[in-house]
C-alpha cells in the first residue's frame, strides 16, 4: 500500500506540474505535505521537512552563489568574446547554431559538474538564441542532453556511486561506457540537426533578414547582454584567470563547491565593483534569479525528506525487486538498465544507486551477472535523470532560459527518453553488458 501511495503521490505531483495546474514550487511543497497528512505522519513530519532540506542546503548555497559569480561574469563582458564567435561561426543560420550547442555544451560537461555547465553554456549561448528569435526551449533541451551524456563522467557523480555501491573502480566502469557514449552523443547532434532544419524553415517562414551588424554580433552583444556601464573589459584577462582557476579548484575538489562560489563571488565583486553602490546594484540585479532556484532547491528538500522519511522510497524498491519473476533473471542486466530510467527520475541517485542497485547486483550474482556488467547497465537511466524535479541545477537551467519547469520537462521528455532507448541497445550490440546470463547459475 505504501508503495502505491507513493507511485500516486509523485505521478500527482509529475501532473500537477506538467499541465501547469501549480508552479514547481507550490507542487514541490504541497503536494508530499498532503500526502503524508493524509498517510497519518503529522508526528515527525516537521522532521522529515528539516532533514530533507538540511541535505541540500549545500547545493542551495552554491547555486545561490554560482547564479551571483556567473551574472557578475556576464555583466563584466567576460562572455562577449565568446558571444560575438559563436555569432560569426553561426552566420545566421539556425542549423550552426543548434549543432554549436550540442559542441559546446559538451565541451564545457568535461567538468562533471551540471550547474557550471548550465551558467556558462546558457550566457553564451540565451542571447544568442534570443536575437535569432529561435526557440530556446531547443537550447535548453539540447545542453541537458549533451550534459547528460557527459553526466557519466568519473568525476559526475553517478558512475561514483554505482561503482562505490558496488565496491568497483569508477575508471573501470567509465572506461567500459565510452563507446555507448560517443553513440549517444552522436544521436544529440542528429536531434541538433533536426532542430536546426525545423528552426531553418520557422524563422524562413518569418522571413527574418539580418544585417551585416547583426551577422557582426555586436548588436546581439549589445542588445542581451544587459547593463553597458557594468562592462568590464579592461579585467576581461583577469576575470579569465579567476573563472578558470575556480573551475580548477571546482574538479580538484579543494574547497567544498558552495565555498568555492562564495570566495569566487566575493573576489570578483569586489575586483570588478570595488564601490558599496556598485555592489548593491549588481547583488539586486540577479538576486532574482538566485532566490528563484534556491527557493525550488529547498522545496525539493522538503519532498526528498517525506520521501525518505515516510519510507516511500524504500516501498517503491521492495515492491520492484519483488515484481521481478525468477524466470527473468538472467537478464537482471537490461531489466537493471530500464528499471534505471524511471527510478533515477522519480528516486534520488543516492537512493538508487545505494539502496536499488546492491539488491538488484545480488540478484544478477545469482544468475552469473558481473558486478562490473550491473553497474553500468544501472547507468543507463542517467540519460533521462537530469529532467527530474528532483535534480536542482534543472531548475536553475529552467530559470535561466526563462521557461516553465514543466514546459521543459514536457519538450525535453521524449527526446531524452531517445536517448535511454538508443545507449541501452548501443551498450547490448556493444557487449558493454550481456542481454542474457551467459551460463545462468540460478538461483542458490
Amino acid at each position: 500500500m505504501l508503495a502505491i501511495l507513493a507511485f500516486t503521490m509523485v505521478a500527482t505531483f509529475m501532473t500537477l506540474i506538467m499541465t501547469k495546474r501549480l508552479s514547481a514550487l507550490v507542487a514541490l511543497i504541497l503536494v508530499p505535505t498532503l500526502f503524508a497528512v493524509g498517510m497519518g505522519y503529522t508526528a515527525g513530519l516537521g522532521d522529515m521537512m528539516l532533514e530533507g532540506v538540511r541535505d541540500l542546503a549545500p547545493t542551495g548555497v552554491m547555486l545561490i552563489f554560482g547564479i551571483l559569480y556567473f551574472g557578475l561574469m556576464i555583466d563584466a563582458g567576460l562572455f562577449d568574446p565568446l558571444i560575438k564567435l559563436i555569432v560569426r561561426l553561426a552566420h545566421g543560420d539556425a542549423m550552426r547554431i543548434t549543432i554549436g550547442t550540442v559542441v559546446l555544451a559538451l565541451l564545457v560537461s568535461l567538468d562533471g559538474d551540471g550547474t557550471t555547465t548550465y551558467m556558462i553554456t546558457t550566457a553564451a549561448l540565451l542571447p544568442l538564441y534570443r536575437h535569432m528569435k529561435m526557440d530556446v526551449r531547443i537550447m535548453a533541451c539540447l545542453i541537458i542532453m549533451s550534459s547528460a551524456v557527459m553526466n557519466l563522467l568519473p568525476w559526475g557523480g553517478p558512475t561514483a556511486r554505482a561503482a562505490t555501491a558496488l565496491q568497483l573502480d569508477p575508471r573501470d566502469v567509465f572506461v567500459g561506457l565510452i563507446p555507448a557514449m560517443v553513440v549517444t552523443a552522436i544521436w544529440v547532434l542528429i536531434v541538433a540537426w533536426m532542430f536546426g532544419v525545423r528552426e531553418r524553415k520557422r524563422l524562413a517562414a518569418l522571413s527574418q533578414q539580418l544585417t551585416e551588424e547583426e551577422m557582426s554580433g555586436e548588436a546581439v552583444v549589445a542588445h542581451d547582454a544587459g547593463d553597458v556601464k557594468a562592462r568590464r573589459p579592461q579585467l576581461m584577462w583577469l576575470n579569465l584567470l579567476l573563472t578558470g582557476a575556480l573551475m580548477v579548484c571546482l574538479i580538484t575538489g579543494v574547497l567544498p563547491l558552495a565555498i568555492l562560489f562564495m570566495l569566487g563571488f566575493a573576489i570578483a565583486l569586489m575586483i570588478n565593483y570595488p564601490s558599496l553602490q556598485q555592489q548593491r546594484e549588481r547583488i539586486s540585479a540577479h538576486a532574482g534569479n538566485a532566490l528563484a532556484v534556491a527557493g525550488l532547491v529547498f522545496a525539493a528538500g522538503i519532498f526528498t525528506g517525506i520521501l525518505s522519511g515516510t519510507k516511500m522510497i524504500d516501498a517503491m524498491a521492495d515492491w520492484i525487486i519483488a515484481c521481478v519473476p525468477p524466470t527473468l533473471g538472467p537478464y537482471m542486466a537490461p531489466i537493471t538498465a530500464l528499471l534505471s530510467m524511471p527510478f533515477t527520475f522519480l528516486i534520488s541517485n543516492d537512493a538508487f544507486y545505494f539502496g536499488m542497485l546492491p539488491i538488484l547486483a545480488k540478484t544478477g550474482a545469482e544468475y552469473g551477472i558481473s558486478a562490473m556488467d550491473m553497474a553500468q547497465a544501472s547507468l543507463v537511466g542517467q540519460q533521462i535523470h537530469l529532467l527530474s524535479p528532483l535534480v536542482p541545477s534543472t531548475y536553475l537551467l529552467a530559470t535561466m532560459a526563462g521557461i516553465e519547469f514543466g514546459e521543459h520537462q514536457r519538450f525535453t521528455l521524449k527526446w531524452a527518453l531517445g536517448s535511454c532507448i538508443v545507449f541501452l541497445p548501443a551498450c547490448l550490440v556493444l557487449g558493454i553488458f550481456p542481454l542474457c546470463a551467459s551460463a545462468p547459475a540460478g538461483p542458490s
